[in-house]
């Protein structure tokens, strides 16, 4: 079975005045997020800016968060690392802290080969002991999954799909028909692409745009997992203005600024270093509020 279906929100983490996790706020976003028909969350993943993150900090939030959702929706808990022991030691206790499952970014800055992937993730998966997915995204690690590497990932125990975020049509259709030949889970890594990555057979999409617009992002899916891919293209139209916006700097950058204007205040500044506040030259507030609303 799925670990979930529809839309996953790629959480930010909300920081205080004092650039501590402010859990006042992040309480009321995680309502924000369930109450508007998210179907899980994914803590800690390149949203939640997880490299600023200190260990008793994930520990202590992800324990924060799993009590507060009170199984009312899965929760899938990032746990990369570029070092394979500390990748299986993250994901381990992320089973301890009583997550759902682990989201496990391709080890990053080291550029290992497609037979290094495979060992990466067949060491995290025997530590781990609970279901895992995969994430690829080059544009940030330098490494990238190749569709025929999928398939001999799909053979690992513990791994059960991979969120698919290199940004390349191509690519997508090419991994869409090895997980549909060999039964692994696919999910969209790009908010820009859901309603055509539905088509293909994802599952869902881990979304950066559910932060600030939840209930947009899940009608999206739900009119695909409907087939009213007629409705569901009308709102891809409507929503990739504002998607686009949320990407006009690094991500979580521009969320952060639209999470502010929607009244959460998730830091000032929104992100810890080495991220800054938006550049008003690319990402404009008045841009940012007209695209929200």
């Amino acid at each position: 079975m799925a670990l979930f279906k529809g839309c996953g929100a790629a959480m930010v983490t909300p920081f205080g005045r004092d650039g501590q996790i402010d859990y006042a706020v992040l309480e009321r976003y995680i309502e924000h997020l369930i109450s508007n028909g998210v179907s899980a969350l994914l803590p800690f993943g390149t949203t939640g800016e997880p490299a600023t993150i200190t260990h008793d900090e994930y520990k202590k939030a992800t324990e924060f968060i799993i009590k507060k959702v009170a199984h009312r929706v899965p929760v899938i808990v990032g746990a990369g690392s570029n070092c394979t022991a500390t990748a299986a030691e993250k994901a381990a206790a992320v089973k301890s802290f009583g997550a759902d499952g682990a989201l496990v970014v391709t080890p990053y800055y080291n550029k290992c080969t497609q037979n290094g992937i495979v060992e990466h993730y067949k060491a995290v998966a025997k530590a781990a002991k609970l279901p895992i997915i995969i994430y690829n995204v080059p544009t940030r690690t330098c490494v990238n999954i190749r569709p025929e590497t999928i398939a001999r990932l799909a053979k690992i125990d513990g791994l059960v799909g991979i969120k698919e975020a290199s940004g390349d049509i191509d690519q997508f259709q090419d991994a869409a028909k090895v997980c549909h030949d060999v039964g692994f889970d696919l999910y969209c890594g790009d908010d820009s692409l859901t309603t055509i990555a539905i088509a293909m057979g994802a599952l869902g999409v881990i979304s950066v745009a559910a932060n600030p617009a939840p209930a947009y992002m899940s009608e999206l899916t739900s009119l695909c997992e409907k087939g009213d891919f007629k409705s569901a293209r009308e709102l891809q139209f409507k929503l990739n203005e504002f998607i686009h916006t949320l990407f006009c700097e690094v991500n979580p950058i521009p969320a952060k600024k639209a999470m502010q204007l929607l009244g959460y205040d998730v830091g000032s500044p929104p992100c810890r270093l080495p991220s800054l506040n938006p550049s008003t030259s690319n990402c404009s507030n008045r841009q940012c509020a007209e695209s929200v609303l």
